[in-house]
């Protein structure tokens, strides 16, 4: 079916057939001639276009450098020579500006070292230079004279007053505090150090006179030393020991003293032991 639709429907399949024989007819009229002279106009309308183009390259550079400068090579010269001037010109200005600015800093250096050697830390240093300095000049005697003289009178000028009698007023101010001081403390009770004691004293037998040995106890007197209450305690086989009661002073009554001077009694007391010991 498809086939028969195709022959019955009007396609022009040889179209190329014609074109082709079309062509080669037109070259064979046309023949060489026509071909060359092809070629030599499109070669003369490159060569009119490089020509236009040279013709406007030429006129933007004469208004570029003004209504009276020459077109060509010679105003492209004159151009790049008036542009190299005007360059060193500039390149003179410039290093004239670097020249003043040199001098600008080597000026503010020199102050700056002087500013230096004026500050009271170089003044303390200085005279160290100065007297290793081979080169130091030495004044005439006339002119010392006249320095010692001008340092006289500036010692008798004395503008500030005289450290030396701020010195004495300070010294005599101390004093007096300290002497306030003293008698403040004088006067203020002191602090004595106390222990309360308790003694335990052992006889030597349930025969020994408890009442006489309590009476050698208390016959110790010793400055510091302050006897309190007693009473017998029991300890076994119908024996009783010494218990008394005392205070003393630490800085004047040890518990050795209290021990050596209570065992001297041999006849009543065998042994001495301390049952409690307290500050006050």
């Amino acid at each position: 079916m498809a086939t028969n639709f195709l022959v019955h429907e009007k396609i022009w399949f040889d179209k190329f057939k014609y074109d082709d024989a079309e062509r080669k007819f037109y070259e064979q009229m046309n023949g060489p001639v026509a071909g060359s002279s092809r070629q030599e106009n499109g070669a003369s309308v490159i060569l009119r276009d490089i020509a236009r183009a040279r013709e406007n390259i030429q006129k933007s550079l004469a208004g570029s450098s003004g209504p009276g400068a020459s077109s060509g090579p010679g105003g492209d010269h004159s151009e790049l020579v008036v542009r190299i001037a005007s360059l060193e010109v500039e390149n003179q200005s410039l290093r004239g500006v670097v020249q003043d600015l040199q001098q600008a800093i080597s000026k503010l250096e020199a102050r700056l070292s002087a500013l230096e050697k004026s500050s009271p830390a170089h003044r303390a240093t200085a005279p160290q230079t100065q007297h290793v300095s081979p080169m130091r000049q030495v004044e005439p005697p006339t002119r010392k004279a006249a320095t010692a003289t001008e340092d006289d009178e500036d010692d008798d000028i004395d503008l500030f007053g005289s450290d030396e009698e701020e010195d004495k007023e300070a010294a005599k101010l101390r004093e007096e505090r300290l002497r306030q001081y003293a008698e403040k403390k004088a006067k203020k009770p002191v602090l004595v150090a106390k222990s309360s004691i308790l003694l335990d004293v052992k006889p030597w037998d349930d025969e020994t006179d408890m009442a006489q040995l309590e009476a050698c106890v208390r016959s110790i007197q010793l400055d510091g030393l302050t006897w309190g209450g007693s009473k017998l305690v029991p300890v076994g086989y119908g024996i009783r020991k010494l218990q008394i009661q005392c205070v003393v002073e630490d800085d004047k009554v040890g518990t050795d003293l209290l021990e050596e001077e209570i065992t001297r009694f041999e006849e009543h007391v065998q042994s001495v032991d301390i049952a409690a010991f307290n500050k006050i």
